[in-house]
């Protein structure tokens, strides 16, 4: 068997040297022809021109015509071979890409990410169910300090996460600090349709108000700088309780306030600390009525069963 193959590679070497050895001499009679020629017009021209910018001006176009007609001939010559490279070399290219993709995918992420100005470094930023503070970014990923648990927390897990650039291309990117020096931080509290939340509304309200009232002229001038800058219409910064309801049953208070970019957990917590210490918004009187209507039909029961006799 080893013989049997090395025969047959020595024929198969003696083929290919065999299609090699025709356009190897092809190429020597044009490249002879192609320089005996510019000989004999160069030759001709210098003796039959007179003029010396004439002269100069004939035997350049002469040469570079006796060029392109060699380079020409050159690839008539070795057309079959040209072809077979181009397709070695596309095949090589394809098995590249294949080889390659995650890590030429980051690199195009990393352009999508540099040409769009999505974010900078230390701004907050969520994709897919990845969020936290971008520390660092190189061509290949891009490096986060988590925050969390979840998407309403604002406190550092401790947990650093490096994210390929190739999620830019294809996943849309949160920025939470997109203002950077002041926000405007949201976050909901959730209570039942038959509690005070009216009451809750105006208490969340006051307490927001109490607590950015010492920032709250510095977080609007700086928001209209924004505006002015990037030709944006920026919200009114003042505190808002709105209510929303997601679900039958219950109503959910969205409270919004202006806050620095490092101080809105703060903030956060601050306002519901204050307002769950001093106030209870449950409602009371209900449960105590449906406490007493159950307690009156108990007893309604247990009297109608002691008056009425014993059927017979």
């Amino acid at each position: 068997m080893q013989v049997a193959d090395t025969l047959r590679q020595v024929i198969s070497e003696f083929e290919l040297t065999g299609n090699i050895t025709k356009p190897l001499i092809a190429t020597l009679i044009l490249v002879s022809a192609i320089l005996l020629v510019r000989a004999i017009l160069a030759k001709f021209i210098r003796k039959s021109v007179s003029t010396t910018e004439l002269r100069r001006r004939w035997l350049v176009q002469t040469r570079n015509g006796l060029l392109l007609l060699m380079m020409l001939g050159l690839m008539l010559i070795w057309a079959e071979e040209l072809r077979t490279l181009a397709l070695g070399i596309v095949a090589i290219a394809v098995a590249f890409v294949v080889a390659t993709k995650e890590l030429i995918m980051c690199l195009t992420g990393s352009l999508v990410k540099s040409g769009s100005s999505s974010f900078s470094i230390g701004d907050r930023i969520q994709i897919k169910d990845f969020r936290g503070d971008v520390i660092d970014q190189n061509l290949l990923a891009t490096t986060l300090l988590e925050v969390g648990p979840g998407k309403h927390s604002h406190q550092r897990t401790g947990r650093m996460i490096a994210i390929p650039n190739s999620l830019f291309v294809s996943e849309p990117i949160i920025n939470e600090s997109y203002t950077h020096d002041f926000v405007l931080h949201v976050f909901t509290v959730p209570f039942k349709r038959e509690d005070n939340w009216r009451a809750a509304q105006a208490a969340f309200l006051e307490s927001a108000n109490r607590h950015c009232a010492d920032i709250l002229e510095f977080a609007r001038r700086y928001m209209q700088r924004m505006s002015d800058h990037r030709g944006i219409d920026v919200p009114s910064v003042d505190p808002r309780v709105t209510i929303t309801a997601p679900v039958a049953g219950e109503i959910h208070l969205i409270v919004r306030f202006p806050a620095k970019a490092g101080m809105r957990s703060y903030l956060e917590q601050a306002i519901l600390t204050e307002v769950f210490e001093h106030h209870d918004f449950t409602n009371k009187n209900s449960t105590a009525e449906i406490s007493v209507s159950k307690s009156g039909r108990s007893s309604t029961e247990t009297a109608a069963e002691i008056i009425t006799p014993p059927l017979t």
